[in-house]
């Protein structure tokens, strides 16, 4: 809940080195009034310094990899999954790919560099770039599996001398060499533009290497700059020709497009340009660190050394720019330590023009990067408040702080939010149209108006609650695609949808936006499903809560109604259980970044096209799964009839993580109230002990259609239910006449 009013919004592009460090420092001591966002492409960051590690086989995914959504929730950070194409500095607004524009007051950068492939002719279709690192992890899992496919022995070429292309193409040398069944034949060659390899080392780190990569049977290619690439064959300024099955890309890397369009300074390779404060030199509420930026006035070359160093000054004057203190200046080292591995827990350490290698070199090497790592992935527990926290008085806005903390604000029409924040909100609202809404938001009245064909009965469901994830845009589409699931359980069209919001004592543009972002979110869903949102009511409260009323059309005689099983029936569902403990996970920062993602793509998944199915293939009855859990609404569906369902509890289809977080004792708060269910569940007490036990009283969010389908028709129904779109879909259980049981669902376990 939101008890302190957001009067700062300061917004992180990308989750690179130095921002896993505001984010940790603003978990440990947050500015009240000042809310974090964190917008990332990456669910899971990887660490630079662990990917040769990775790909040698020395790490696991996890080890390499900081997860951002427990991260961001120790922040008490809104976390956005999305890919930034743009900065707008005059409106204060980043553009995303998939969603609305978002709005910022203080910005900082760090989404690192991109790779320079596309100043290559070619490169761009024929050769794997290793940045971003989590899309070239993919490509190397596919490589590794293709290597055998070659009759005369893979030929694999690395494009780069650095200390990039060096650590990439020993550890592709020691995955390949290592592994069970390793490929016959393989070679490596390393080709670079430069007239040495490792030109930002010393020369004894260069000739360290040049022996390790003679030993590895690892040719090098210096003076060439590759000028073309075309299928399988590099082609180099003197025109020869460089032939090789699979091509990786490690060379020198370039700014995001997007920076030079955005009117903030850059540098004439498109690097943005900040001061000795880590400050745009052009707009002084956005700051950068790492490969993104160029130092202005003390240059330095692109290494993770000096975005995870850049981490703490970055952080401070993000905190002293929101505070309106003076800023701190950064003075970058000129010399640092330097560690290379060699693939094979091997390593070679420098520092100025000293240099070593060694076995204890790598060990040392990997105490430093472990030290790191856990920082950011064991975090620690944060004691609550005594009190609520006060708003630093450089943030203060004395209006906003006495309307929250006013207990005599009224109620009634005197608690409606204001007609300028709804202006402002539905500017940017524009629902699909229909011709059966008379009089809707296009010209709004008192009331809506719509029209009902004398051949149709309206099917009318209400629905909402406070978020259940931070980011607004996809809490509304997730409560406008959960509030649609009832009317689609009974076999109906939607029609049109009403908004029911509350919304907190905010500054004004933090309302419009807020408001805007969610409004938005659901016309994304109601525009797909042909839904019009045709008014609606908002008003202030404690916090933020959002609702539809839906209105549906449906034939008097095709109702799909949840009371209508018949002995014989079976039980199909279509998606996964577990968005309840999942949540509930998320909450406490307990949950893996993928386990969340995967269970809002669930929420996300309409429930139209399974409603048309099961009408299709004559289902008897349904019901959405949703508050009361797979146990609760399947009584409601047994109803006061004789009959008894026989659930199949191995059948059960489950979430990613949702077994391991019930196990963990992670339950939605509404859990123990659904438990009382539990009295008409007959179950062993092994079966009780287990995760998919618990997962029968998870209250779902957007759940799937639970429904009762002949069996003679029942196998072309999860046929074609897989075939349109949900794949988890599965028969968990059969109707059976329960005259004689003493509870009405019994389970069933293969053993």
């Amino acid at each position: 809940m939101q008890s302190v009013p957001v009067i700062k919004d300061l917004v992180l592009l990308g989750g690179g080195h130095s921002h896993i460090a505001v984010l940790k420092s603003f978990g440990m001591r947050p500015i009240p009034g000042v809310r974090l966002t964190l917008i990332s492409r990456d669910i899971e960051t990887a660490y630079s310094g662990m990917l040769p590690g990775l790909i040698a086989g020395h790490y696991s995914f996890d080890r390499a990899h900081i997860d951002l959504v427990p991260l961001a929730r120790f922040a008490g950070a809104r976390f956005f999954h999305d890919e930034v194409t743009g900065i707008d500095p005059v409106a204060r607004t980043v553009a995303l790919l998939n969603r609305p524009p978002v709005s910022y007051d203080v910005l900082s950068v760090n989404t690192g560099s991109t790779p320079s492939i596309h100043e290559v002719d070619g490169a761009g279709d024929h050769a794997v770039p290793v940045k971003p690192i989590n899309r070239f992890l993919g490509h190397w899992e596919n490589l590794r599996q293709r290597i055998d496919e070659y009759d005369a022995g893979a030929r694999i070429g690395v494009v780069g001398g650095g200390t990039g292309g060096v650590e990439l193409c020993l550890a592709v040398h020691h995955a390949l060499t290592t592994q069970p069944n390793p490929p016959e034949g393989f070679s490596l060659e390393l080709l670079t533009a430069d007239g040495e390899i490792l030109q930002e080392h010393p020369r004894s780190v260069a000739r360290r290497f040049r022996r390790i990569l003679y030993e590895r049977g690892i040719e090098v290619h210096v003076d060439t700059r590759v000028t073309r690439v075309t299928p399988n064959t590099l082609v180099d300024a003197a025109g020869r020709e460089f032939r090789f099955h699979e091509i990786l890309w490690v060379t020198q890397a370039g700014a995001p497009p997007w920076l030079a369009g955005s009117g903030i300074e850059v540098d004439e390779r498109g690097f943005m340009l900040v001061n000795d404060h880590l400050q745009s030199q052009s707009h002084a509420n956005v700051f950068g660190a790492g490969d993104v930026v160029a130092m202005a006035t003390t240059p330095r070359p692109k290494a993770g050394v000096f975005a995870v160093r850049q981490g703490r000054p970055l952080t401070k004057n993000l905190r002293r720019y929101l505070l309106k203190k003076p800023l701190t200046r950064y003075r970058p080292q000129r010399r640092f330590l330097k560690l290379v591995s060699s693939g094979d827990r091997y390593a070679v350490a420098s520092r100025g023009p000293w240099s070593a290698e060694g076995r204890w070199v790598w060990r040392w090497k990997d105490w430093i990067d472990s030290r790191f790592m856990e920082k950011y992935q064991v975090l620690p527990e944060m004691a609550p408040m005594d009190k609520g926290p006060e708003i630093p008085a450089p943030l203060q806005d004395p209006a906003i702080i006495d309307a929250a903390d006013d207990d005599m604000r009224c109620g009634g029409c005197g608690a409606k939010v204001s007609a300028d924040v709804l202006a402002a909100a539905l500017a940017e609202i524009d629902s699909a149209p229909r011709d059966d809404v008379v009089v809707g938001l296009e010209a709004p009245d008192d009331a809506a108006m719509i029209a009902v064909p004398a051949d149709r009965l309206s099917v009318l469901s209400v629905d909402g609650f406070r978020p259940m994830i931070d980011d607004p845009w996809l809490f509304g589409r997730i409560t406008a695609n959960h509030c649609l699931g009832d009317v689609y359980a009974m076999g109906a069209e939607p029609q049109v949808a009403m908004t029911m919001a509350t919304l907190p004592v905010w500054p004004e543009d933090k309302l419009v936006d807020e408001l805007r972002q969610m409004l938005l979110g659901a016309l994304h869903v109601f525009d797909q499903e042909g839904v019009a949102l045709v008014g609606g009511h908002t008003g202030e409260g404690a916090e933020l809560t959002l609702g539809f009323t839906v209105t549906g059309l449906i034939e008097p005689d095709r109702a799909l109604r949840k009371s209508a099983l018949r002995a014989g029936d079976l039980l199909v569902l279509t998606k996964p259980l577990g968005t309840g403990t999942l949540l509930a996970a998320d909450m406490r920062g307990r949950v893996h970044g993928r386990w969340l993602k995967a269970a809002i793509e669930s929420m996300l998944l309409s429930c139209r096209t399974a409603g048309t199915v099961f009408r299709a293939h004559e289902a008897h009855a349904c019901t959405d799964i949703t508050g009361f859990g797979l146990a609760g609404h399947l009584l409601e569906m047994l109803g006061e009839t004789t009959l008894g369902a026989l659930i199949e509890l191995d059948a059960l289809p489950v979430l990613p993580g949702a077994l391991e977080t019930v196990e963990a004792g992670i339950l939605s708060t509404l859990q123990p109230k659904n438990e009382r269910f539990a009295a008409q569940v007959d179950a062993s007490a092994e079966d009780r002990d287990r995760g998919e036990y618990g997962l029968l009283f998870d209250p779902q969010t957007a759940g799937g259609l639970l429904a009762g389908v002949p069996r003679d028709t029942v196998q072309s129904c999860v046929t074609e239910l897989k075939a349109r779109g949900y794949p988890e879909t599965v028969v968990i259980g059969e109707i059976e006449d329960a005259g004689d049981w003493r509870r009405r669902i019994r389970l069933r376990t293969a053993s």
